[in-house]
């Protein structure tokens, strides 16, 4: 028993060390985002703000105009942090990992973490401008849109979150190939569904029109397409 904990020892010293170091770094950054959190805001609400005639949201909570923007600061802290996290877990896990799966995670915690941050991009840049164009444009005669802010900061954060995940489809498929669930033969075969799936995504979460439709569903196919490059040949 004295023994089992000597040798667990280390690894929970260490496993404190990280995580105090993810910490301290989360700190920094917080500290730092804290100081721009209202530009900040004003940077995720810009793609609405273009749209409303007023050019402003609205803060039915006393409390509000703090507490969102330092929510804000605190996810973007998180964000911008993730890759140290995920080198910490990296450096954390490496010992115990042969080295041929050493040379896989590495490049595949980098790819996850990119595609993540792309599919963010992709929803701020293309997808909120056609949507909030759409939902302005919808609004009946005789109401006025005021958006609270808190509840724009959930829509966006879950819309950012969403397609971050759904870009990474690549990844997915990969783990899937790998442990031996689904053959590259098998994702081959599927094409037709996932171009069906993907427009069907698109209507989903982009705007009633066919363009906007298309502007989603397009890269979402080519997603599954990089997938299928990725997975190895011989997991046919």
């Amino acid at each position: 028993m004295q023994q089992n904990q000597s040798t667990l020892l280390p690894f929970l010293v260490e496993l404190r060390s990280r995580l105090l170091r993810c910490f301290f770094v989360l700190c920094v950054f917080l500290s730092v985002l804290l100081y721009f959190a209202d530009k900040l805001y004003t940077l995720l609400a810009q793609p609405l703000l273009k749209f409303l005639p007023q050019g402003h949201l609205i803060a039915t909570q006393i409390v509000a105009p703090f507490f969102v923007p330092f929510k804000l600061a605190l996810l973007a802290s998180f964000l911008l942090t993730m890759p140290f996290f995920l080198y910490q877990l990296w450096a954390f896990a490496a010992p115990a990992l042969y080295p041929h799966e050493k040379r896989f995670a590495w490049p595949l915690l980098f790819l996850s973490t990119l595609l993540f941050y792309a599919g963010m991009l992709f929803a701020y840049w293309v997808i909120f401008p056609l949507l909030f164009r759409f939902l302005t444009q919808a609004v009946p005669q005789g109401v006025t849109m005021s958006p609270d802010i808190t509840q724009y900061l959930d829509f966006t954060l879950n819309m950012l979150l969403i397609f971050g995940v759904l870009f990474e489809i690549p990844i997915i498929m990969l783990l899937l190939a790998l442990s031996g669930l689904v053959t590259r033969a098998r994702f081959v075969k599927m094409r037709p569904y996932a171009l069906v799936g993907a427009f069907i995504l698109g209507m989903l979460l982009a705007p009633p029109d066919v363009l906007s439709q298309t502007i989603l569903a397009v890269p979402i196919w080519l997603l599954f397409e990089l997938g299928i490059l990725l997975l190895p040949t011989n997991s046919c």
